[in-house]
């Protein structure tokens, strides 16, 4: 399993990029725009994680919404599993992107949290609504505005995710509903939390009844002093990228920070497994989509941007995928399907949240380019990385 929201990694930071005499990063809205060819260069470059497409049942390198696309349109795609970890990939086309070069990708896809460096540094650009009327008509409201891109001008969710708690349930013998259940006395060592600053804080701030879209320094330094308290009592076995599946699975761990997108394929193999959004509220994340400054087929990737929220494609990758879908209207596209597995899907609060459950999630305030030097090496000293 390939992680979805990377752990924060030794790629280079904002800071030391701008910190070493290299001349000033920030892109200013009039140098982004490259020549657009699309109209006579009928192909694009998509860079994207591995595992995160639909594919044909017997034959995987086949992709079968990409095809349909690529027929409708005439536009070859040429699609790209390059991204392992958020920072590697920023370390990968970070030099293009601060010396005003191509980076030779017309769209790519990072964790919000990463799409908020690069809309700060100004290095991907502004997209054409007008050639998106799926995306204005059908984008999930709930992921309509975060706080680094009012109005989702530069950024599209591609898939979306809640990060919250699974557990066994049969193992630990009754049930978590809250942030504080996981301190229970009788899952000392056999509790887990993520590793990644990014990944992790949300939920643990919840969990202290603070509103994740205003928190504060404050806040996450209490965090940070309850979590290493635990460290030192032994309560926390460790701090896990995606291999906390492994762990849960094989029953080392008992209750564990976790993505909503793991567990429902984990579930298919053992239903004593849970997934819970706590009472005190989870975190709803999204990896987006971002046309990098000169790209060479800007108009192209808007369109295919707006395929991919058209509700009917939208239904057939998130039967695939088992994320959190950010095209709502799909819903009633599976619930019509003719397979009965496939239409469960639209009943599965994990791929589209009901309205109890949403009323829980909240989309978290990003950490800001200020406060992530500061904030990177206490959480890292507490984690080990």
């Amino acid at each position: 399993m390939f992680t979805r929201r990377s752990l924060l990694g030794a790629a280079a930071s904002l800071g030391v990029l701008t910190g070493c005499g290299v001349p000033a990063a920030y892109v200013a809205p009039g140098d982004r725009a490259g020549v657009d060819l699309s109209a006579r260069d009928k192909r694009l470059s998509w860079s994207n994680w591995p595992l995160y497409i639909d594919t044909d049942d017997e034959d995987d390198t086949r992709r079968p919404t990409l095809e349909a696309f690529e027929e409708r349109t005439g536009i070859a795609v040429d699609y790209v599993e390059e991204i392992n970890d958020n920072d590697e990939f920023f370390g990968k086309i970070s030099p293009a992107l601060m010396n005003r070069q191509q980076t030779g990708r017309d769209l790519v896809v990072v964790s919000d949290w990463m799409c908020a460096r690069f809309v700060r540094l100004g290095w991907v650009q502004e997209m054409d609504r007008a050639r998106q009327p799926n995306v204005s008509r059908h984008l999930d409201p709930q992921l309509r505005s975060p706080a680094f891109d009012p109005g989702r001008v530069f950024t599209v969710p591609w898939q979306s995710g809640i990060t919250g708690i699974a557990y066994n349930r049969r193992r630990v013998g009754r049930e978590i509903r809250r942030v504080a259940d996981l301190w229970a006395d009788d899952l000392k060592g056999r509790v887990t939390l993520l590793s990644g600053l990014d990944e992790a804080f949300a939920l643990l701030m919840q969990g202290n009844g603070v509103d994740v879209t205003r928190w504060t320094a404050d806040d996450f330094h209490t965090v940070c002093d309850q979590v290493a308290s635990r460290v030192r009592r032994g309560h926390i076995r460790r701090f896990t990228g995606n291999d906390y599946i492994k762990d849960l699975a094989g029953g080392d761990v008992l209750a564990c920070q976790a993505y909503s997108g793991d567990v429902i394929q984990l579930q298919a193999d053992d239903p004593d497994i849970r997934f819970v959004v706590p009472e005190e509220g989870a975190e709803l994340w999204s990896e987006s989509l971002m046309i990098p400054n000169l790209a060479r087929h800007k108009t192209s990737a808007e369109r295919l941007i707006d395929h991919y929220y058209d509700p009917e494609v939208a239904a057939e990758l998130a039967a695939w995928v088992n994320y959190v879908c950010p095209v709502p209207a799909a819903r009633d596209v599976l619930a019509s399907a003719r397979d009965e597995e496939t239409a469960a899907l639209a009943e599965d609060p994990l791929i589209f949240p009901d309205d109890t459950m949403r009323a829980r999630l909240a989309v978290a305030r990003d950490i800001t380019p200020g406060e992530r030097r500061e904030f990177s090496r206490r959480w890292n000293g507490i984690v080990g990385l």
